[in-house]
């Protein structure tokens, strides 16, 4: 929008500017209202770009900011779509400019701003700092990004800018050509898209638009003489005074501000922490897109969140999207080699189901089991019982009947929704409540089965009956139960802000837009995409059994949407890879334009990743750290887990925006503290808070209470610690931690250890699948007896024992060989590690 001000000498002055919280009171077609926002932010984040950027450089930190968060970014006076003026503009008018800006925007460090974060990159740090140093009364901090704010002695300046320093290359370079502006977009690694690149020129499409940036160059003063010297020298100078919390973030390829620039910065501000990307370079901002998760996480570490902004304001509920597309014929949702259905019939058929089911005594609140395969119905089922008010109820099939029933007994259910299978299920496991069918066709069948209603029946009785309001944000909205994996499977419940959080949090960090399809091979994301306004596919496959999702089944559900992401496990993946050769070239065009893969669920070996990349070559690689209480917590590329190399367990990334991790350290005994930490390299149990986590256990009191000491946070129950570029990194769970004479070990970082020195065909394929590390022994004084998969034993042979213990980094007791490590059906990936050391046990007790 554009906003005017009256500078310093009483001319009308209009500046371009991005501001979120007014985009808050927009229209549809874009244009701002007059009505002004009646509520207050948490804090404003204000983005000043350099030389020769504009504001798009903040586009990132726009889209990531959590709810209630303000962010302002000004195109600069003669910069991207700000007004031209008639003369140079230097360091002393620009700072007064901002400030002038600031006041118009009612930017006050409280009311409709709340406390300033400002931000800036190149010539805009110093910029900024100077108006920081005239508003210290709003500032809570300041994150700078490869900037300077003095020439230190012995210190060559920066050649590229000295030379555009010189006249006539300052005005070939700036002004007459575009060299200058394109030379600067060109300053990354890798290149960037062309897209990209063109956007951040836009703006300096002609001579007459580009003068402006010259005259930024000739603005950096390289003598004392310069009218901007001493300017520049007060807002260095006063830079030790500005006693608030810094961030830095530095790409070390810069070649215009080097390292030497980076240690001013750090001497003259006295409170700064330091993140460096070691492959970024001067664009910051679009070398290391994750910078805008760094800033979000370090902000919300400010204490400026005390106050909680409404979450269903900031959040809609989970079935905007779905109503948003009401007449929209497109298919929402395709069942491969079966049924599709539109965003218009879906959207009926889940306003008129939910209505029957409202008719039919389904109370807000009630629980309702779905026992119905990833499917078109599934999505009906589960969309209209929200609209109803009801709470599913969901257990994974690999829990088997003994333990799905355990479990969904346990959530005291109201109604079951279920297909033919779910149905004679029920029967078997006892189920309570009342039956209700998919179809209406099985008459004969009805009795047998305990049928009540038929979701047919229930849609035909909704017809023209008003939809039940919408549940508020703290009603509950789910119990999911966890696979059973590390022990009983627990219900974990979740209130619809939770989701809505959780929700959001997917489409910020996999930048989902309108233009995306899904394909979800994953169960957990099997059901997300109506929520996220997004067309999905289903592959022709059981996802409750991901080892069997066929490369051939993931290319037809690609074809069927023209999928840009694909949501799949670890097992799916792997079986994907085996099964490449069987793709036709239509299955492998399909494949060939998805941009994005996800994996989670559990560990995911980089070399399947490197694999799946051969089949998807288009496509980002990503796999999240999370859990059925919370997921995503963190996520890490390929690229950036080949950055990581091997470390003591696996890493699983950084935060992502809004997500706070501890530690809370192991005693000599493997419990783990009371008190938690962020202490860079202590391993311990790992804790997490963040809007998305569960609101708590279903039925399980003893568990809530474990984490009662602190309130707000999830108990992993994972091992881990963070290392010194805030990156998380896996190293099992606190039960399957060994606890040794000298102390705790824990079993990941030996596994995968030996798995890279293990001799090919040692063991199984996958990362450390084929190796599990256990503690044989009383606690406190277990030996580490490492178990590979493979022929022969139970005492693997001298050469393959001297090989591991060689690799462990540990002492190790014993090697053994068994045929087959157990794995949990779920995931084909998780190693029962208990049921490992059991074994092992006997065999070295001579059984």
């Amino acid at each position: 929008m554009l906003i005017p001000i009256t500078d310093l000498y009483g001319i009308t002055r209009t500046f371009q500017v991005l501001d979120s919280w007014a985009a808050r009171g927009s229209t549809p077609s874009g244009t701002a209202t007059s009505e002004p926002q009646t509520d207050e932010p948490i804090g404003t984040l204000l983005c000043v770009h350099g030389n020769p950027t504009w504001s798009y450089l903040w586009r990132r930190l726009l889209v990531s900011a959590p709810p209630g968060w303000r962010v302002v970014a000004v195109d600069q006076l003669g910069m991207g779509y700000s007004e031209r003026i008639e003369r140079p503009r230097v360091l002393a008018e620009r700072v007064d400019d901002l400030g002038r800006l600031t006041d118009a925007l009612q930017i006050t460090g409280q009311g409709r701003s709340g406390p300033v974060v400002t931000v800036a990159h190149d010539w805009g740090g110093v910029i900024s700092l100077g108006w920081a140093l005239q508003h210290q009364d709003q500032l809570r901090g300041a994150v700078l990004m490869n900037t300077a704010v003095h020439q230190p002695e012995m210190a060559t300046s920066p050649l590229l800018i000295r030379l555009a320093h010189l006249p006539l290359v300052n005005q070939i370079a700036c002004r007459w050509t575009p060299l200058f502006v394109r030379a600067t977009t060109s300053l990354t690694w890798p290149r960037l898209p062309k897209g990209v690149r063109d956007a951040l020129a836009a703006p300096y499409c002609s001579a007459a638009r580009r003068y402006p940036v010259g005259e930024f160059v000739d603005d950096i003063p390289f003598a004392a003489g310069h009218p901007s010297n001493s300017a520049v020298n007060a807002v260095a100078d006063g830079l030790s005074g500005l006693d608030v919390p810094a961030l830095l973030l530095w790409g070390p390829r810069d070649p215009v501000f080097g390292d030497v620039y980076l240690r001013d910065l750090q001497d003259r501000l006295p409170r700064t922490v330091l993140q460096r990307y070691e492959l970024a370079g001067h664009l910051l901002p679009e070398d290391e897109p994750e910078y805008a998760g760094t800033v979000w996480q370090w902000v919300g570490r400010l204490g400026l969140a005390g106050r909680k902004v409404p979450v269903s304001r900031e959040r809609p509920p989970v079935l905007t999207q779905l109503r948003l597309r009401a007449h929209d014929d497109d298919p929402a949702v395709v069942q491969v080699g079966g049924r599709s259905i539109s965003w218009a019939q879906l959207s009926g058929r889940v306003h008129d189901i939910g209505a029957g089911l409202t008719a039919a005594g389904l109370s807000p609140g009630d629980r309702v089991a779905l026992l119905i395969p990833p499917s078109i119905d599934l999505t009906v089922a589960l969309y209209a019982v929200w609209q109803a008010g009801g709470v599913i109820v969901v257990a994974d099939r690999g829990l088997g009947v003994r333990g799905m029933g355990r479990a969904l007994r346990s959530a005291r259910l109201d109604y079951l929704i279920a297909d033919k299978a779910g149905l004679f299920a029920a029967r078997l496991m006892r189920l309570p409540g009342v039956r209700i069918a998919v179809a209406d066709n099985w008459a004969p069948l009805k009795k047998l089965a305990l049928v009540g209603l038929t979701l047919p029946a229930l849609a035909a009785d909704g017809v023209g009956r008003p939809a039940a309001p919408d549940a508020g944000p703290d009603e509950e909205a789910a119990v999911l139960f966890t696979s059973g994996a590390t022990g009983p499977a627990k219900g974990v419940l979740y209130r619809h802000r939770q989701l809505r959080a959780q929700l959001e949090l997917i489409r910020q960090t996999y930048a989902l837009t309108a233009a995306d399809r899904i394909v979800a091979a994953f169960a957990p994301f099997a059901l997300y995409g109506p929520a996220l306004g997004l067309p999905s596919a289903v592959p022709q496959t059981d996802v409750t059994q991901p080892g069997r999702l066929t490369a051939a089944a993931l290319g037809d559900a690609a074809a069927a949407v023209g999928a840009t992401v694909v949501f799949a496990s670890p097992a799916a993946l792997r079986n994907v890879v085996a099964t490449a050769a069987d793709l036709s070239e239509p299955q492998r065009l399909a494949l060939s334009t998805v941009r994005l893969v996800m994996s989670a669920g559990a560990s995911v070996p980089a070399e399947l990743l490197r694999a799946v990349g051969g089949i998807l070559p288009a496509a980002a690689l990503h796999t999240p750290y999370g859990m059925t209480e919370a997921l995503p917590l963190t996520d890490i590329s390929l690229t950036e887990i080949d950055s990581a190399g091997p470390g003591d367990g696996v890493c699983v990334g950084r935060p992502l925006p809004g997500v706070c991790l501890r530690i809370a350290v192991l005693d000599h005994a493997g419990d783990p503290a009371a008190q938690l930490t962020e202490q860079p390299g202590t391993s311990g149990e790992i804790w997490a808070t963040a809007d998305h986590i569960r609101d708590r256990y279903d039925a399980q009191w003893a568990t809530d209470m474990a984490a009662a000491g602190h309130p707000g946070w999830h108990r992993t129950g994972d091992i881990g610690f963070l290392d010194g570029q805030g990156r998380l990194w896996v190293q099992g769970r606190t039960v399957h931690v060994i606890t040794t004479a000298r102390g705790p070990v824990t079993p990941v970082g030996i596994e995968l250890r030996v798995q890279a020195a293990v001799p090919a065909g040692g063991t199984a394929a996958g990362s450390h699948a084929g190796v599990a590390a256990v503690g044989v022994g009383p606690a406190g004084t277990q030996q580490v007896v490492v178990v590979l998969a493979g022929d022969g034993g139970p005492l693997a042979p001298t050469e393959l024992t001297d090989v591991v213990r060689a690799a462990a980094g540990v002492e190790v007791a014993a090697v053994l060989l068994t045929r087959h490590l157990p794995v949990d059906i779920r995931h084909n990936s998780k190693i029962d590690r208990v049921a490992v050391a059991a074994w092992a046990t006997k065999v070295l007790s001579g059984g």
